[in-house]
């Protein structure tokens, strides 16, 4: 299910839904029977969530071959997200999406501040 959960996730980032697809990385699911608790740390991410819910749900039952899976969406303040990112995290992930910021960095003679 994880695996389908995250292919899902990163077919949206290609299409450029970021948000969405940051949303559904935020923190793991976890599968009880049919039903997936999923754990999101704001009342907003559960709305834009809950808006795209069934075009996920649709992909998981298709590939899990499962027409009884449920998604229970639970918003929790105090959850802490799975990644924390610092400003080197941050130039990497952009260095792998356009190699090119590391000539710009260096014509400009920039540094990275934490």
């Amino acid at each position: 299910m994880l695996l389908h959960w995250n292919k899902y996730a990163e077919r949206l980032g290609q299409k450029g839904l970021k948000i969405m697809e940051s949303i559904l990385l935020i923190s793991d699911p976890v599968l009880n029977g049919t039903t997936i608790r999923y754990e999101l740390p704001n009342e907003g991410s559960k709305l834009e969530f809950e808006s795209q819910m069934n075009a996920l749900l649709g992909h998981l039952k298709g590939h899990l071959h499962n027409h009884d899976i449920t998604i229970d969406v639970i918003v929790n303040e105090q959850a802490q997200t799975k990644r924390t990112y610092n400003n080197q995290d941050r130039y990497n992930r952009f260095l792998e999406i356009n190699p090119n910021i590391e000539l710009l960095r260096n014509t400009f003679g920039l540094d990275l501040k934490d």
